[in-house]
């Protein structure tokens, strides 16, 4: 019997865990391609990297999600089972809470071990090929991610760009147009240049790389006033600025954690601590949802989700503020992010004490 209890248990819990991940992971990689799709679509990444940087940073995100998916997978699947007073019958089967917390706490322990080959292994080495694309894209120019027949703004809007048609290996351009801003007292000025073939050069010494136009014209103007001058040239060059992406990861993210464990700076043993916390966060949350997933038939599974999400985030909000506390130097590495866990160990404790002890409250005045 306790094995096909714990078997039933094991697959209510996983099901809706997987369930709930889903969704939470297809939240977040929703918004998270959504920004970079932005970015690829003003020209400040390279759509050939959109897809793979989403696959590297997946590790990354399910980390993070497969924990919250553990705790609310308790906590609706048993509050499912106390509604349908399934739980009540296991109860009088002879099932006590200590076994419900054993049988919930096995299945948990394979979870901890998923989070912790994510979190200490392969996540570390997705970021590392994130930080490779970032670093290619870096050494990117504007041409290089420009769309024929689209206007792209570049530079942060001071740069309007367009070309008709664009060669396979990107280095040649037909009808070109440029707009862009005059950096002099007159924050209005502007010039517009039009060409009718361009091509992308490199200088020997230093590699810069300038944009070669031929056969057009050069329009400097004030929009709203008369005087514009008109340059006409056989060829005009226009250097093109390296630009940077908004990096959203850390250095210390993408190091192995074998570097990690070697090194004394805090900023790196706050990394380590951050990786090693997110799996130990595991059989701390069962201690929690497991007492937190009782509720009275009457009130219904979901009467205690909004609690105990606040008491996850919470927790999370507090590791993290650990995290950089460790980070500045304002906690010492020796307390780190443990403080945290401690105090969440004892709430789950108690909770698991305080509903035993109602449990055998309970019995005693049935059987009285």
């Amino acid at each position: 019997m306790p094995s096909i209890i714990f078997r039933y248990l094991a697959r209510e819990m996983l099901q809706v865990m997987l369930a709930v991940t889903g969704v939470v992971l297809l939240i977040i990689m929703s918004g998270r391609f959504v920004n970079y799709l932005a970015q690829a679509a003003s020209g400040t990444l390279n759509a050939d990297f959109l897809f793979a940087i989403m696959g590297y940073r997946l590790p990354e995100f399910l980390v993070m999600i497969i924990p919250l998916g553990l705790f609310l997978g308790i906590i609706l699947a048993y509050g499912r089972l106390y509604v349908e007073n399934e739980m009540t019958i296991m109860g009088a089967t002879g099932m006590s809470q200590g076994q419900l917390l054993r049988m919930t706490m096995l299945p948990a322990l394979g979870v901890m071990l998923v989070v912790a080959v994510l979190s200490l292994f392969i996540a570390p080495k997705g970021i590392q090929q994130v930080e490779m694309l970032l670093t290619k894209q870096d050494s990117l120019t504007e041409f290089d991610t420009l769309v024929p027949g689209r206007f792209q703004a570049l530079e942060g809007g001071s740069r309007v760009t367009y070309t008709e048609a664009l060669s396979d290996d990107r280095q040649l351009m037909q009808k070109v147009f440029i707009a862009s801003r005059i950096n002099d007292n007159s924050s209005a000025a502007m010039s517009l240049v039009l060409a009718e073939r361009g091509r992308i050069s490199t200088t020997e010494e230093k590699g810069q790389r300038y944009l070669i136009l031929n056969d057009g014209f050069r329009y400097d103007m004030t929009p709203g006033m008369g005087n514009v001058r008109v340059t006409e040239y056989e060829t005009y060059g226009v250097r093109m600025e390296e630009r940077t992406i908004k990096n959203e990861i850390s250095r210390e993210q993408a190091l192995p954690t074998d570097v990690l464990m070697k090194s004394d700076d805090t900023r790196l043993i706050a990394e380590l601590q951050w990786r090693l916390s997110l799996p130990l966060l595991v059989p701390i949350i069962v201690l929690l949802a497991v007492p937190l997933s009782r509720v009275n038939p009457r009130q219904g599974r979901f009467v205690k989700l909004l609690p105990g999400v606040l008491l996850y985030l919470f927790y999370l909000a507090l590791l993290m503020f650990a995290r950089s506390a460790v980070d500045d130097q304002r906690i010492p590495a020796t307390i780190g992010v443990w403080w945290v866990h401690a105090i969440y160990l004892a709430i789950g404790l108690f909770l698991v004490s305080q509903e035993t002890l109602q449990l055998k409250l309970g019995r005693s005045k049935a059987n009285a």
